[in-house]
C-alpha cells in the first residue's frame, strides 16, 4: 500500500492560556448511530452508517460532494424532519437514547445538538439579540442573567472583545463573515447545547477568518462533542481527532467506507477507496 502523505499541519493553538495537547482525552461515547439509513421518497441518500462518536472529541466528515455528509451531520438534530418526504431508518442514540423514538420533541433535539451552517446566518437584529434569542424562546426573562449570558458565550466564541461596545448598536448583519459565522457559534452556544454540528463552517470564509474558527473548535471541544463536514482535508487533519470518510456507491446512494483517527485516515488508511481520496485520485 503507498504510504498518504498527511496534509500541512498548522501551529498547536493555545487553549485558555495551555497547549492543546493538555486537552483531556475523549470520554464515553457522546453519539452513536446503527445501521442508520436516509431516504428522500424511493431513493436511498445514506446507508449503513455505523459511527461512534467519543465526547470531548471533534469527528470530520470527508467525502465527495453528494455523498451525505451534510445529510447525516442533519439526522443529528432532526433537521431532516423539515424536508418533505425524508426518513430516517435505523438508530441515532445522543446518551444512549434514540432521539427518533416516539415521543422525543424535535425541538428538545435541536437544543441539545446545535447547528451551525455552511454560510453565517444572523438574524435581522442587534448582536446582543442574536445571543439572546433563543434563551428568550425557552423563557429566560430576567436582564441580568441574559446579560451574563450573552457575554459568557461571546467569550467563548472569541468575539466579545471585537463586539462589546457596539452589542446594542450594531446588527448582526454588519459584521464581517468570519465574525458573523462567531456570532452564530455564539447564538449555537447560547442555547447549552452538548454537541456542536459544523457543516462547511468555513468554506465562505478568507484564511484568517478559518483560522480564527478552527482555533475555536480547538476551544470548544474541552467542553462540546463536535462534528464537522468539511471539504478541506488539510482543515480535517488539523482540527480533528477522527474522520470518518464517506463515498457514493454504484447505487448512487452514499455510505460509509470507513473512520478512525484521523492520522491513520491520513497515512495509513485500511481501504483503497479512502486512499485513493486522502491522495487526491479521486474526489
Amino acid at each position: 500500500m503507498t504510504t498518504v502523505v498527511p496534509p500541512a499541519t498548522v501551529r498547536v493553538p493555545e487553549v485558555a492560556g495551555r497547549a492543546l495537547e493538555e486537552a483531556p482525552p475523549p470520554g464515553a461515547v457522546k453519539l452513536r448511530t446503527r445501521n442508520l439509513a436516509i431516504h428522500y421518497g424511493s431513493h436511498v441518500a445514506v446507508r449503513d452508517v455505523n459511527l461512534e462518536i467519543a465526547e470531548n472529541s471533534v469527528m470530520a466528515f470527508i467525502g465527495p460532494s453528494g455523498c451525505g455528509k451534510s445529510t447525516v451531520l442533519r439526522c443529528f438534530n432532526r433537521m431532516n424532519d423539515l424536508i418533505p418526504g425524508a426518513s430516517v431508518l435505523g438508530e441515532v442514540l445522543l446518551d444512549e437514547e434514540d432521539i427518533y423514538a416516539p415521543g422525543v420533541l424535535p425541538v428538545e433535539v435541536r437544543r441539545k445538538a446545535g447547528l451551525v451552517f455552511q454560510r453565517p446566518n444572523p438574524f435581522p437584529m442587534t448582536i446582543y439579540e442574536n445571543v439572546a434569542y433563543g434563551p428568550r424562546r425557552h423563557g429566560v426573562s430576567d436582564k441580568a442573567q441574559l446579560d451574563e449570558l450573552v457575554e459568557r458565550c461571546l467569550v467563548r466564541a472569541a468575539l466579545w472583545d471585537e463586539v462589546k461596545n457596539d452589542l446594542r448598536k450594531k446588527s448582526g448583519l454588519s459584521l464581517s463573515g468570519g465574525q458573523q459565522q462567531r456570532l452564530c457559534i455564539a447564538r449555537t452556544l447560547a442555547t447549552e447545547p452538548e454537541v456542536i454540528l459544523m457543516d462547511e463552517p468555513c468554506s465562505a470564509l478568507d484564511p484568517i477568518a478559518t483560522l480564527r474558527i478552527e482555533e475555536l473548535i480547538a476551544e470548544l471541544k474541552l467542553e462540546y462533542t463536535i462534528i464537522i463536514v468539511t471539504h478541506n482535508m488539510q482543515q480535517a487533519a488539523r482540527v480533528s481527532d477522527r474522520t470518518a470518510f464517506f463515498t457514493l456507491g454504484s447505487d448512487r446512494a452514499g455510505f460509509l467506507v470507513e473512520e478512525g483517527p484521523t492520522v491513520e485516515i491520513f497515512t495509513n488508511p485500511a481501504n483503497q477507496l479512502t486512499e485513493d481520496y486522502v491522495s487526491g485520485r479521486f474526489g
